[in-house]
């Protein structure tokens, strides 16, 4: 019989610690008066995978949202949370960089980004061959591995917990609790609500099996180009790939990309890399090593002793975008029902939507929890 206390904070398990799993749980933990567990079989400072996208992101904050006005405030929280977190002493100053940032679009589209700082509309003399249209602004890049693993300890320093365990229906942790992977039997205390964050899982977890959920495949090239102190892209997104420049804080420069949906290869394949090197050489020639280009045009053969590392990622798109909503799931127990809310499908956009999607989900907690 369980001895839960009504007053004591409401259980709440997460599942997932990408990059949105993880600002989910530390949203909700925040704010007080929940005790927030996340459930993942891979967290942040485990070595690489195909089976962790968050790792793989280049990342920087440029919105896609374009006209979705309800997406543009998700971004733009978003920014402005990341923004203060990168300021000369934030609290997350070390895993951020902000930098001057040139877009060029081949299709001439406007992704409508007049609130980002600094933003200016290119002059055609200022064009890359070929691009339509272009803007400049500042921006911040972000440094995954440190910024994944900000995020957790800042959780963990919240009073939040952490579980390792392969979810394989959601009634697993509804019924038997979160730790029900670690201690081989139910928690005596009740699982008040579950936060649904699985990425790409979200296609095959059961009681969810989103059909909508897609992998899109992203490959890049991680060099080390610590004179690179801006960023440059080039999207022509039509013919499934665009080219960026990401120089993060540390040195290291991520070069890119590919846009390739439903393509399931784990591991990087030696042709596109040279095809990134070759795309990301002509629009940014600044990333090859200074006393070479102070003697001669450099060539991708002046780049491959940079490179760090190969890997690709597998955005979890979806049909329709985002998911933030509620659905009531029978908790096993004699407490009847409880809320899943969830939050997933954030595509390629998954950094620059994590605080402001986590707030949407914050929001539906609280309200189905009133409702309970």
């Amino acid at each position: 019989m369980s001895t839960y206390n009504e007053f004591e904070p409401k259980n709440i398990v997460v599942v997932g610690a990408g990059v949105v799993g993880l600002t989910t749980a530390l949203k909700i933990q925040e704010q007080g008066g929940y005790a927030v567990t996340i459930v993942a079989e891979t967290f942040p400072s485990d070595p690489k995978s195909i089976r962790y996208t968050s790792l793989w992101a280049g990342a920087h904050h440029v919105s896609h949202a374009g006209g979705d006005a309800k997406q543009q405030v998700i971004d733009q929280e978003t920014f402005k949370v990341m923004w203060d977190l990168s300021a000369p002493g934030g609290d997350a100053e070390g895993c951020f960089l902000r930098v001057p940032q040139t877009d060029y679009y081949y299709d001439g589209r406007d992704d409508r980004l007049e609130w980002m700082p600094d933003h200016k509309y290119l002059p055609g003399n200022a064009l890359i061959s070929g691009a339509l249209t272009g803007i400049s602004f500042t921006t911040l890049t972000i440094d995954t591995p440190a910024y994944l693993n900000y995020l957790l300890s800042r959780f963990l320093a919240r009073g939040g917990r952490i579980v390792r365990g392969a979810v394989q229906h959601i009634n697993q942790v509804v019924e038997g609790g979160p730790h029900v992977f670690t201690r081989g039997r139910a928690s005596p205390d009740p699982v008040h609500a579950v936060v649904v964050c699985p990425g790409l899982g979200a296609r095959t977890l059961g009681g969810v099996e989103d059909k909508d959920v897609y992998p899109v495949r992203g490959q890049v090239v991680l060099i080390r180009a610590p004179w690179v102190k801006f960023g440059k892209t080039a999207s022509h997104l039509d013919q499934g790939s665009w080219t960026y420049v990401i120089p993060r804080r540390n040195g290291d420069v991520v070069l890119g990309g590919t846009k390739a949906e439903n393509d399931w290869y784990p591991v990087a394949r030696p042709s596109t890399t040279t095809t990134i090197l070759e795309r990301c050489l002509a629009l940014c020639p600044e990333i090859a090593p200074p006393e070479i280009r102070a003697k001669r045009s450099p060539t991708i053969d002046d780049l491959r002793p940079l490179i760090l590392e190969e890997g690709c990622g597998f955005r979890p798109a979806r049909k329709g975008g985002i998911r933030l909503d509620t659905e009531w799931i029978d908790s096993g127990r004699d407490s009847g029902r409880i809320p899943m809310i969830f939050n997933y499908g954030h595509g390629g956009g998954g950094y620059q939507s994590s605080w402001g999607s986590a707030s949407i989900a914050l929001s539906l907690l609280k309200q189905a929890l009133a409702e309970a």
